[in-house]
C-alpha cells in the first residue's frame, strides 16, 4: 500500500489545501493530513478544531476519490511523523517560486535524515495560487470576504471565531 503524508497547520484549511489533497489521492492508497502542533505559530483554531475541520472536508474528498484520508497530529520532525504513519511519499503544495526555495531546503534535509521517503511537489492550481491559510486570516480579521478560498463551513468557523456570525 502507497501511503502519502501532506503535512502543514492548516489554519484554517482552504480551497488551496483541499486541491492538493484532492489531486495528493490520485496518487497514493492513502493520505494522511499530518496537522502540525507548532506553538510558535500561534495558530487562531485549536489542534482539536483544525482537525476536525479538516476530518469534515476529507470526508466529501474520500467520497469522491475512494482513497482513504486520514488525519493525523503531529508534533516531531516531519520525517519522524512519515515513519510514525508508514508514508514512502511526503506531499507539499507549491504557490510560487519563495515557496520552492523553502521547500527545497526542507527536502534536502529530510532526504539526509531518510533517503527512502520521497518528496513529492504539487503545484496549486492557478486559481489558488494566491491563497495562504495568514492571508485568509488577515483578510477575514479586517472584515473583507474570504468566501472564495475557503469552503462555506471553515467560513462559518472564521466567523464564529471572530465573532462575526
Amino acid at each position: 500500500m502507497r501511503i502519502g503524508l501532506y503535512p502543514g497547520t492548516f489554519d484554517p484549511i482552504t480551497l488551496g489545501h483541499i486541491d492538493i489533497i484532492r489531486r495528493a489521492s490520485a496518487l497514493v492508497d492513502k493520505l494522511v493530513i499530518g496537522v502540525a502542533i507548532n506553538r510558535d505559530k500561534g495558530p487562531m483554531f485549536s489542534l482539536e478544531e483544525r482537525v476536525a475541520m479538516i476530518e469534515v472536508e476529507c470526508a466529501k474528498l474520500t467520497e469522491q476519490t475512494g482513497t482513504e484520508i486520514v488525519v493525523h497530529p503531529f508534533e516531531n520532525l516531519l520525517i519522524n511523523c512519515a515513519h510514525d504513519v508508514g508514508a514512502q511519499i511526503i506531499v507539499r503544495g507549491l504557490r510560487a517560486v519563495a515557496d520552492f526555495e523553502y521547500e527545497y531546503q526542507m527536502v534536502g534535509m529530510n532526504r539526509v535524515l531518510d533517503s527512502s521517503v520521497e518528496t513529492v511537489f504539487l503545484m496549486a492550481e492557478a486559481r489558488h495560487q494566491a491563497i495562504a491559510s495568514k492571508l485568509v486570516k488577515e483578510i477575514a480579521r479586517l472584515d473583507g470576504d474570504v468566501s472564495s478560498f475557503v469552503t462555506p463551513r471553515v467560513l462559518e468557523e472564521l466567523r464564529k471565531r471572530l465573532g462575526k456570525s
